[in-house]
């Protein structure tokens, strides 16, 4: 054997042990993942490594919590004294596309979204929207004489099943109760599962899915202008109202979807990662250490100097003072009280006394609390990081294999097939869901996301400027519709942040392909 070929001999051997050094410690916990490696993620698929570096990505980005700075939402003094809320809407759907609207979140929009630079080529959009405005939970009614007060007949909830490539009728829910059932409340005629999205909020459904139309079809020219399933996709979570706003969604972006079958995606309620269900009681733990029901000092500061409000209310509505679900936080109120100002329903009044009445004041007194609790256990929290990665992290590893994915397709083949590319996926969740995200991306300014609440990721490349460069990838985070501003150092402003720098946050947080989770749910955070 000639000294040229033992040369080329030995170093084929190192590349076949290197190989195999990367693919072992890649499998291990990401913990052990040095950053050097990070700079060369692995698309499995295909076996091609990318140097994210050359596109500008930060590969040590810091996996630490990073605190938000101090705003009239997090202002403890500022809560308890201020008048109104901030100039936030509670009262209607309408107002201006970019103002915080609890009945309809500001979202991207033709009037208001911003189109990147002609050098910048959208190749994936994934959306994760809350569902729109809804009947009350049952846990938060005042009464049961309150379910009376909800009318619900004048929309169709349906519900059926077909065998594949079977008919079946096209059956829905028309909910009633009568005088002989002994639970339900007497003379009061109920009409309405709580929560069930209102036809208020099914409207609100169908504008937001022409919006997403206007964007990403009308103005982009991005999508086609009729619905392929082989190219997008919805999904849903197992609570039955974010299939309510789907359908309607689905039509106001699809006229032509009208009365035909659409497959939405949903995973098996015992390990959904969207809304999230999947079982992780670290995270519960750590949660119940500094927030609802918790007996630290920071989350009983609050509701201490809000006692007397608690005290008022409960007095007027009639609610046990020693109701923990009532007394652990200000969510009841804050639901119950905004779905009454949402669809233009008075505030409770006292039974014994119909003159004694919530006030207005009152009712934004509480919304400030809520937006103020929603700020600590998301954001304010040095905890809440930590809870919020365990919680929600395996939907954050299933985004970036989604831009891998896509990565992929588009560097295997000039012209990737229709099966491979998944282009729109759009998640409708919950306030719990779009929170979660938030504090993840560590938001400047956290609140409470509101109905229709919608946080975006744009995936986009860019030619390179020589050629033989490379073609380098970006992401846009939108929230609310505008650039997501971050407290993180290695982000700050959400706006064409190099794909690699985000891949090695998330891999840091949760480890390659959601591994760390598992432990995290298992252990202590």
């Amino acid at each position: 054997m000639s000294q040229w070929h033992r040369l080329l001999f030995f170093a084929l051997l190192g590349l076949i042990f290197a190989h195999a050094f990367i693919t072992t410690v890649m499998r291990s916990s990401a913990t052990a993942v040095p950053q050097f490696l990070l700079a060369l993620s692995f698309l499995p698929d295909t076996g091609a490594y990318r140097d994210y570096e050359a596109c500008g990505a930060k590969l040590d980005v810091s996996l630490d919590w990073h605190p938000p700075p101090k705003t009239q939402v997090n202002d403890l003094d500022k809560v308890l004294h201020s008048q109104g809320v901030y100039g936030f809407i509670f009262n209607s759907s309408d107002g201006p596309k970019n103002d915080y609207n609890f009945c309809n979140m500001p979202r991207a929009n033709p009037e208001t979204y911003r189109v990147p630079g002609e050098r910048y080529t959208l190749e994936y959009v994934e959306v994760v929207s809350r569902h729109h405005k809804r009947t009350p939970y049952a846990a938060n009614l005042l009464s049961e004489e309150e379910m009376g007060a909800w009318a619900c007949d004048d929309e169709m909830m349906f519900y059926g099943a077909a065998p594949i490539r079977r008919g079946t009728a096209s059956t829905y829910w028309t909910v009633y109760s009568t005088d002989f059932n002994p639970f339900s409340p007497n003379g009061t005629n109920v009409n309405c599962q709580f929560p069930q999205i209102t036809s208020d909020g099914l409207f609100d459904s169908y504008r937001h899915g022409t919006d997403m139309r206007a964007v990403y079809v009308d103005l982009l020219e991005w999508y086609p202008e009729t619905y392929e399933q082989y190219t997008m996709h919805y999904r849903v979570t197992n609570n039955h109202i974010t299939s309510q706003v789907a359908s309607r969604m689905i039509l106001g972006s699809w006229r032509e979807q009208e009365s035909q079958q659409v497959a939405i995606l949903v995973q098996p309620a015992q390990f959904d990662s969207l809304e999230p269900r999947y079982p992780c009681p670290a995270a519960k733990r750590l949660l119940d250490s500094y927030g609802p029901g918790s007996d630290s000092s920071q989350w009983q500061e609050h509701l201490t100097q809000s006692a007397a409000l608690k005290q008022r209310l409960d007095s007027i509505t009639g609610v046990d003072p020693k109701d923990n679900a009532w007394s652990d936080s200000w969510d009841h109120y804050f639901d119950n009280l905004a779905a009454r100002t949402c669809h233009h329903k008075p505030l409770p009044c006292s039974k014994d006394d119909p003159s004694n009445c919530v006030t207005q004041e009152d009712a934004d007194h509480v919304f400030r609390l809520g937006q103020y609790e929603y700020s600590y256990i998301y954001r304010d929290s040095p905890e809440s990081l930590r809870a919020s990665v365990a919680s929600y992290g395996v939907y954050f590893a299933e985004l970036v294999q989604n831009l891998r994915h896509m990565m992929e397709t588009q560097d295997a083949a000039d012209e990737p097939t229709t099966s491979s590319r998944m282009q729109w996926r759009v998640n409708i969740a919950h306030d719990g869901s779009i929170a979660r995200i938030l504090s993840i991306l560590q938001v400047s300014q956290m609140v409470w996301p509101g109905m229709g609440a919608e946080v975006i990721f744009e995936l986009y490349s860019k030619e390179p400027e020589r050629a033989g460069g490379m073609k380098c990838y970006y992401l846009r985070v939108l929230w609310g519709g505008q650039v997501l501003r971050s407290s993180h150092p290695d982000f700050r402003y959400f706006d064409m942040i190099p794909v690699g720098t985000f891949l090695a946050y998330v891999d840091g947080l949760v480890g390659i392909k959601g591994e760390k989770i598992p432990g995290l749910c298992a252990g202590n955070l």
